[in-house]
């Protein structure tokens, strides 16, 4: 065993190979350490590399046809130091094939043929490609050309494919409103620990890309809206001018502005008259895109100052039925989350221009575009509507791999959730609803999925229970633990140094541990060890109270074995009551069994352990009565 793990260079602390031995590194990912691409300190390696692409993509939809028809330009550069003689594309959209791999039943309205590549060009030159017949969501498209380091490659795709009735995270949401994503070929993510990115897209696990840079055009029939990620190019040439200058009216208030009324939309007065009109779009170095687009959601809008620095504003809309009772309220939602976000937790200013949120089915996020269900429930829909807010931090900000490690995003943003939360409604409310809808599940199953190491790959999953569990709320906690153990101002110290290292780059979760080691300068991997790489859970029980002069020692066992803060409730004969919160810390000497002293001169008559938002898999033993 090596003794020494880091030592101090001029008052820096340097962290060395043998302070990450101490945590599980599976042989693909330190390799990629030990060629420089990352480091052990929780930076970039200076042999760090990311490819990049740009797309310039045109779709036509003509709603009720459910056919959907596009062509692309990418150039697509490598930035690695190898040449490559394949691309891999990925084509999400074949999980609706009747013979792909899925992780649950569908129905059959679910079902379609999928993407069908028409053509593809290579550097202007007819390719060959097969349409897959196995691994359906990827497929090798090998190139006439290698592709040599420092150079690109440009592809013309044409394709279509035919949109799902059974809307969920994209699809139709009825005949004349379409939700379209993941719908457009992509180049598949070429990285330094593990090469292509070529695991199957099983409608469970999420989504790992590239930061791109997209402009986009969505063609449709007159008075049809389009919404969409990033901002509208020509908003002149395609709405009418009273709803042109309401759109800009929008863009600096801080007022809800109606956009586009029930009645503009039922007297079509909202876009230009003509057979069809083409929306033009550009969003800049983002990992995805997705639109929206109905010829009967009406529309509203407004914006929220996102840097109080610089004055900077975020446009947040929102499309939707005007029935649906939530988003009667979605501006407001949009408004506090951004401004929770930016200012508070995380307490990054929101990194885009615009947020928009579309009715939809899929209560899922995308780069400036959120799809959520009317759930006749404001709390609910605004708890909901803040987590996928929050996502445009996580994964979207930092581009993370939510295939293989979901709880790097699905965690903190729950995480991030429920402080947002409390910020809106009482503590005691946002956390009831916390625990019922976040914790409840895994902490009341007991079975044997439920308590795998939350470092487990997503992908090895197969079921919801264990993965959602270990990407949610199991890892949110894990967040809040570490957040009590280092207090409100490292914590988030170090999660700002962590987002400034990587944001708009692939963090993976040794990046993750290693700057919070470095930021905080503390020796952390026990806690990495208890909560990420463990079979732990939530529970604890007062053991003995003993009498010690003045004082009692109340001995608290830890027989769950994750580590996190809990209260001590006192009660005494006198009928007074005393409750003293603990701190992670008091696990750090020794993480099954701590000690609380109580000075006092008064006969206790029971003591009691809270564990709050950690909820206890077996109560019974958390109150000890003296006699």
């Amino acid at each position: 065993m090596n003794k020494v793990i880091f030592f101090c260079i001029a008052g820096i602390m340097v962290w060395s190979n043998s302070l990450a031995q101490q945590l599980y590194m599976p042989r693909n990912i330190k390799a990629a350490y030990d060629k420089g691409t990352r480091s052990y300190d929780g930076k970039p390696g200076k042999n760090y590399f990311q490819n990049y692409g740009r797309y310039n993509i045109s779709v036509t939809v003509k709603p009720p046809d459910r056919i959907i028809r596009g062509e692309e330009q990418i150039v697509y550069f490598n930035r690695s130091k190898h040449t490559l003689h394949n691309l891999f594309l990925r084509l999400i959209l074949n999980v609706h094939k009747p013979g792909a791999v899925r992780e649950s039943d569908v129905q059959p309205e679910y079902l379609t043929e999928g993407i069908t590549i028409d053509s593809i060009y290579e550097n202007g030159r007819p390719a060959s490609f097969q349409n897959p017949t196995f691994h359906y969501t990827w497929q090798t498209f090998h190139l006439a050309k290698p592709l040599l380091p420092g150079d690109s490659v440009k592809l013309f795709i044409k394709w279509h494919y035919e949109i799902a009735t059974l809307a969920n995270r994209e699809g139709a949401e009825d005949s004349t409103t379409y939700f379209m994503a993941y719908f457009h070929p992509r180049i598949s993510v070429y990285d330094d620990y593990n090469g292509w990115d070529k695991t199957n897209f099983t409608d469970m696990q999420e989504f790992y890309n590239d930061f791109n840079d997209y402009t986009f055009s969505v063609t449709v029939p007159e008075n049809f809206i389009v919404w969409a990620t990033g901002v509208l190019q020509n908003p002149e040439e395609v709405l009418q001018p009273q709803i042109v200058q309401r759109y800009k009216q929008s863009v600096t208030s801080d007022e809800k502005i109606a956009i586009a009324t029930a009645a503009d939309v039922e007297n079509k007065n909202v876009t230009h008259h003509g057979k069809m009109n083409t929306w033009k779009w550009k969003a800049d170095y983002v990992s995805d895109i997705a639109v929206g687009i109905s010829d009967h959601y009406i529309w509203d809008g407004a914006s929220v100052i996102v840097d109080k620095g610089t004055g900077r504003r975020a446009m947040v809309q929102a499309a939707y039925k005007t029935d649906a009772q939530d988003f009667k309220h979605s501006i407001e939602f949009g408004q506090k989350a951004l401004a929770f976000l930016s200012q508070q937790w995380p307490g990054k200013p929101y990194p885009y221009p615009a947020l928009t949120a579309f009715l939809g089915s899929g209560d899922m996020e995308y780069p400036m575009m959120i799809n959520d269900n009317d759930f006749k429930n404001d709390l609910f829909g605004q708890f909901l509507q803040g987590h996928e807010t929050a996502h445009s931090y996580f994964p979207f900000y930092m581009g993370i791999n939510e295939n293989r490690y979901p709880f790097m995003d699905e965690g903190i943003t729950t995480f991030t959730e429920l402080l947002m939360l409390r910020s809106v409604t009482p503590v005691d409310s946002a956390d009831r609803l916390f625990k019922r809808f976040r914790v409840s599940p895994w902490i009341n199953d007991k079975t044997d999925n439920e308590d795998l190491p939350i470092i487990t790959p997503g992908n090895a999953f197969s079921g919801v229970g264990g993965y959602g569990n270990n990407a949610y709320g199991k890892a949110a906690l894990g967040y809040f633990a570490l957040k009590s153990l280092l207090g409100d101002e490292l914590f988030k110290k170090c999660l700002h140094e962590y987002m400034n290292r990587w944001n708009g780059k692939h963090p993976i979760p040794w990046d993750f541990f290693f700057s919070f080691n470095d930021v905080s300068g503390q020796n952390l991997n026990w806690f990495w060890n208890n909560w990420f790489f463990s079979n732990n859970y939530d529970d604890l029980a007062v053991n003995t109270v003993v009498k010690k002069d003045n004082a009692f020692a109340i001995t608290v066992d830890n027989i769950g074995g994750f580590v996190f803060p809990f209260n001590v409730e006192i009660n005494y004969t006198d009928g007074s009551k005393e409750i003293l919160p603990q701190t992670t810390s008091v696990w750090k000497a020794n993480p099954k069994s701590c000690v609380v002293m109580v000075k006092t001169g008064k006969k206790i008559k029971s003591v009691k352990i809270d564990n709050g938002i950690f909820m206890d898999a077996e109560e019974a033993n958390n109150v000890k009565e003296l006699k």
